[in-house]
């Protein structure tokens, strides 16, 4: 938790989530999302940058900046969000997060709080759109999608026990001692990171669809990571033996983490939602959102402009989606549609954005933001 006062050196805050994009519900937690500035001792002393905040406490103190009625649900669900220094703030803009962007790209009347150098920020937001996005927005959809499938396979097939040794073939006692063990492994990460592409100087655009090529040759041309993991074990000049332990090995520690995670989720997950899940097979709360992600991204390539606000565009629909009123399969193919479309567009050479951000005038804003603040109290007190 900061030693230094928040609300003081907070150049910008919103009201995030689900209400900045109009699809809460009664039962909706209230979220914030914020850049600060730290105090000038240690944004100039040999501290690291300031990263964010995102405890209870600290996002706590923003509370009375919430308006009644937020005030209000957030006492009956929570309130949480994430305050990020602003170089961060920038690093993380400037490789088109959506969580960040929605924070930049959000309509005034979320804003509970505009400093100058906060509304300099959103005064050239545009600087940070780019052709990124099409990685960031699929990657945070299929993330929502992975967890979706993962919950869907424990509501439909629960673990009935964890997992043992014995289950995958192995003794009570691994059959090579850990340092042997982890020198086979180590092997074979030599030869898989040999085999990994160079692309760093590709467009992001370009090196991710590189990226997704690469794992659908993976998958179906050589059988998955595990098939992979074992040509590399025999390029490394491994016993089939030893290749066949380390691979049973690899599997039963998936395993037990798959399980431990099992139990979180039964332990920790919300109880309205878990009726969603249970009534309709699947998390439809992610459902919502990985569909919205999907949508701005396509809407992003498209036009080269972000929506947040979804009231007046498909927030009825949405709201359907996750009141379960759409079939897992419908959902999937949505999902593959809006994932196709992302891609095409830039493939298509139609994305009005550039590839990436001007790293030049991104900086230059990022000097612009602090120096506004260094002549401004708090930042100009020589304690901070």
């Amino acid at each position: 938790m900061p030693t230094f006062d928040l609300l003081s050196h907070t150049l910008l805050l919103c009201i995030a989530g689900s209400r900045a994009y109009g699809l809460h519900t009664a039962t909706s937690d209230v979220d914030l999302k914020g850049a600060l500035l730290p105090p000038r001792r240690q944004l100039l002393g040999l501290r690291p940058l300031f990263p964010q905040v995102d405890d209870a406490a600290s996002i706590a103190a923003y509370a009375p900046l919430l308006r009644p009625e937020e005030r209000a649900a957030s006492a009956h669900t929570k309130l949480e969000g994430s305050v990020y220094g602003v170089q961060k703030l920038i690093e993380l803009a400037a490789d088109c997060n959506p969580n960040v962007l929605e924070l930049l790209f959000c309509r005034e009347d979320e804003l509970r709080l505009l400093h100058p150098a906060g509304a300099l920020l959103r005064a050239r937001r545009a600087l940070f759109l780019s052709q990124r996005a099409a990685r960031t927005f699929a990657g945070y959809a299929r993330a929502q999608l992975q967890r979706i499938e993962l919950h869907r396979g424990w509501l439909l097939h629960p673990p009935t026990h964890q997992p043992t040794r014995a289950d995958f073939g192995l003794p009570e006692r691994t059959l090579l001692p850990a340092d042997q063990l982890a020198a086979a492994e180590a092997a074979v990460t030599k030869v898989l990171d040999s085999w990994t592409l160079n692309l760093d100087g590709l467009p992001a655009a370009d090196a991710q669809r590189m990226r997704d090529q690469r794992d659908v040759f993976v998958r179906e041309s050589l059988g998955g990571a595990e098939a992979l993991a074992r040509a590399a074990a025999a390029q490394a000049g491994l016993p089939i033996n030893v290749i066949e332990l380390m691979e049973r090995e690899r599997r039963y520690t998936s395993a037990q983490r798959r399980f431990g995670q099992y139990i979180d989720w039964k332990r920790s997950r919300n109880l309205d939602r878990a009726a969603l899940e249970a009534a309709h097979g699947y998390d439809t709360k992610h459902a919502a959102h990985l569909l919205r992600l999907l949508r701005m991204g396509g809407e992003l390539m498209e036009s080269g402009e972000l929506r947040v606000w979804r009231g007046d565009i498909d927030a009825a629909e949405l709201l359907e989606v996750r009141a379960g009123r759409w079939s897992y399969e419908r959902l999937l193919a949505e999902a593959q549609a809006g994932e196709a479309r992302l891609h095409a567009v830039v493939a298509a050479g139609r994305c009005p954005l550039p590839p990436t951000p001007d790293p030049a005038a991104v900086e230059g804003l990022c000097h612009a933001v602090i120096e506004a603040c260094l002549g401004a109290p708090p930042w100009s007190e020589r304690a901070g």
